[in-house]
């Protein structure tokens, strides 16, 4: 079944859906900044992005992000490829910052604002960053460690910023003496975000003109971290050819399905995501207007947002659809103009999937990527009418092998690492020369993204699960997808994370942490449950129950790792540390003896 990697034919194209083209041109827009420009250019007066009851035009933008560069480049001195930190949750101030830094030719480096002071040092020095844009609510996190970076200026602004007079009052006020949710800081010659305005719109109208930095594909756009739960966080060089192509893909992927001009996207995921970042670009191409949502854990002011915001196109992750679906008020959402939801940054469940789609009457569209992707590679054809639990097919332009350990392609139907070539496909890691090497397989352009994966005949990709998570069960393999998808299946459970564990034996063996929707749910209904779904060597061992959510990423990715190191500190703690942690019982799985064989 191995072919050579060169002669592959894209088996995929077949399945696209009519009018969606096989290639796109990376070439169309030289830089983000050319895609920009030709985006408020053609939009003009038409609602760009709203947050919190204010509203900017695409016109309004492009003026407000041009003052923003002009303040970086001439008044604080900043050079083209220079990395500027970005620490905002998603307010109106996060777009005027990011196509401002883009104008002035400097790298973006997007900063998860609930960092604690140690992570926050370790990327704005890994990415050199020399200023940081960030809201006053984390500023006393930086203080804690600018000295120990390379961070000479601080632009701070503040919730209430981009609203209108006296709604920007109030809620600076609220924020700050009401709810105290901004701990005392003291950062000697920070720059209030407004006043970095003011002065660049002077410095513009003082110069007459705004001339730009000349920017090309292989500029770099953005600094995006990843891997903070696998150790320590990677920088994927991201260029201006990379995020442009990823655009025009998924640009391409929705024709015939989005009109231009015509959409409304509520983005309730973090922009300094990648995969909120791209699809909000994308949203940007389409001329749509966007909504920002800041706090979408704030449940009922999130759904009470979406009454009033007659909707057509969201993206979220399994964890946010499933809190939506046990929301109260979730019946007053308009559903009728909904024409697509897209799902990404982790698995969805099928359960949840399945709820969605009695909900709203529309499936979600599950995609697939990377931030050392740009990130998106595959995503299901926008005309499905259900759920497929396939991550689809891969995009325009862009080619998917599944390979052996040694880069050799695997038949359709065969198991292996799913591997990535093309546009949106990064230069590779910030300084970080031997993790570059290790991700690409030799100077082929094959990328290789450690997720386990099959191909059908047709081009769809299924992701099993990710290589290291996998846990090994008497020598046969068990993916915890497979694994959680079944337990989230039981109505009386909320969330799960299946982990590998061991036995008396040491040998390894399923353990399952849950967070239980029915207290009353027990171990022994559970796994008699999952018998009835997994072969025995699947069935897991030990049952956990957990009061608290499960720990969980910026985006509510449920992070098996952490899960496993707290797991491992009350073993070692013994019971008491059990009982501090909130209630826990744990369960035995008995009669399990791990030999059946494997069943195709």
């Amino acid at each position: 079944g191995v072919r050579g990697t060169s002669s592959m034919e894209r088996i995929w194209l077949k399945n696209y859906p009519a009018g969606v083209p096989a290639d796109i041109d990376p070439g169309r827009f030289s830089s983000l900044v050319d895609l920009l420009d030709w985006i408020c250019r053609r939009y003009g007066e038409l609602p760009a992005f709203s947050n919190q009851g204010a509203t900017l035009s695409w016109r309004r933008l492009d003026a407000l992000s041009r003052q923003f560069a002009a303040y970086l480049r001439h008044t604080l001195g900043v050079r083209r490829g220079e990395r500027v930190a970005v620490m905002l949750p998603n307010l109106l101030q996060y777009p005027v910052a990011l196509f401002g830094i883009l104008r002035a030719g400097a790298v973006v480096v997007n900063v998860n604002p609930q960092y604690t002071a140690r992570e926050l040092q370790h990327q704005l020095a890994d990415a050199g960053a020399t200023v940081i844009v960030l809201l006053d609510n984390f500023a006393h996190t930086l203080e804690q460690v600018q000295p120990l970076t390379q961070v000479r200026h601080v632009i701070i602004s503040r919730l209430g910023d981009m609203l209108h007079f006296p709604r920007a009052q109030i809620v600076n006020l609220v924020v700050k003496h009401v709810r105290h949710m901004v701990p005392p800081w003291h950062i000697a010659n920070a720059v209030a975000f407004d006043d970095a305005l003011h002065a660049g719109a002077e410095r513009i109208a003082a110069a007459d003109r705004d001339e730009g930095v000349a920017l090309g594909a292989a500029d770099i756009a953005f600094l995006q971290y990843t891997g903070g739960t696998t150790g320590v966080p990677k920088g994927a060089i991201l260029s201006h050819g990379n995020l442009v192509a990823n655009v025009e893909q998924t640009a391409a992927w929705v024709t015939g399905v989005l009109r231009e001009g015509g959409e409304t996207a509520v983005i309730p995921l973090p922009l300094y995501h990648v995969f909120a970042l791209t699809a909000t670009l994308a949203f940007c191409r389409l001329g749509a207007h966007i909504v920002l949502i800041t706090d979408p854990r704030n449940m009922p002011a999130f759904i009470g947002e979406l009454k009033h915001t007659p909707f057509s196109a969201m993206v979220g992750v399994n964890t946010l659809f499933n809190t939506m679906l046990d929301a109260p008020d979730l019946h007053q959402i308009k559903a009728g103009g909904i024409k697509v939801v897209v799902a990404g940054g982790m698995a969805v469940q099928r359960a949840v999937a399945e709820r969605w789609q009695r909900a709203f009457g529309v499936p979600l569209i599950e995609g697939y990527g990377l931030t050392e992707t740009s990130p998106i590679v595959c995503a299901n054809p926008l005309t499905i009418d259900h759920f497929t639990g396939s991550i689809g097919l891969p995009l325009p332009s862009t080619e998917v092998a599944i390979m052996d350990d040694a880069g050799n392609a695997l038949a359709p139907g065969e198991q292996g690492e799913i591997c990535v070539r093309g546009p949106q496909v990064m230069q590779g890691y910030w300084n970080m020369p031997d993790e570059t090497a290790n991700v690409f397989h030799g100077a082929s352009g094959w990328l290789r993204t450690g997720d386990i994966g099959i191909m059908d005949g047709q081009g769809f990709v299924r992701l099993i699960d990710r290589k290291k998570d996998v846990i090994v069960v008497s020598g046969f393999k068990v993916y915890p997808n497979e694994v959680e998808d079944v337990v989230g299946m039981h109505p009386g459970v909320n969330e799960v994370a299946a982990i590998r564990a061991a036995d008396e034996h040491s040998e390894e063996v399923v353990k399952i942490v849950v967070q239980r929707r029915d207290p009353q749910l027990s171990a022994e209904v559970l796994l008699d449950y999952c018998r009835k779904t997994l072969t025995g060597y699947k069935v897991p061992r030990y049952v956990v129950f957990r009061d608290a959510p499960l720990p969980k990423s910026n985006i509510g990715k449920i992070l098996r790792r952490v899960v496993m190191a707290e797991e491992a500190a009350l073993a070692g703690a013994g019971d008491s540390a059990a009982a501090a942690h909130g209630a826990r019982q744990t369960a035995g799985n008995g009669g399990h003896d791990g030999q059946e064989t494997e069943k195709h």
